[in-house]
């Protein structure tokens, strides 16, 4: 189980494996369970989003049990709710805002979502 952090330009938290791209992102999604998925939107110009990784999310099944969405385009975060919350399982948690620091610290620590 690992925790995913998708963007372009900013550092990656510690205990999270960096994707810096949608395609990246997905690759990422297909191949391993995801505890906690942090996604940034804008990726570059012309690049796949936020959004492709959130599409790509809803059609395969494959939610992470927590996603967040750390994006500054707050139209971006509006579009990625959108697509995921209608679709997501019971189980799965998603927050318009970026991880808490307090579950940061945990996840750096690795004492979050590493027990299964």
């Amino acid at each position: 189980m690992i925790h995913l952090f998708l963007d372009d330009s900013r550092p990656c938290p510690k205990g999270f494996v960096h994707a810096k791209d949608a395609n990246e992102c997905i690759l990422l999604l297909r191949e391993c369970d995801v505890c906690v998925l942090s996604l940034d939107y804008n990726l570059g110009w012309n690049a796949p989003t936020g959004l492709d990784v959130a599409r790509f999310i809803v059609t395969s099944g494959r939610y992470p049990e927590r996603i967040y969405m750390h994006s500054s385009s707050a139209a971006g975060r509006r579009r990625m709710l959108e697509t995921l919350y209608p679709n997501k399982p019971d189980h799965v948690r998603i927050y318009n805002h970026p991880v808490p620091d307090d579950l940061l610290l945990l996840i750096a620590s690795g004492k979050f979502g590493m027990e299964k």
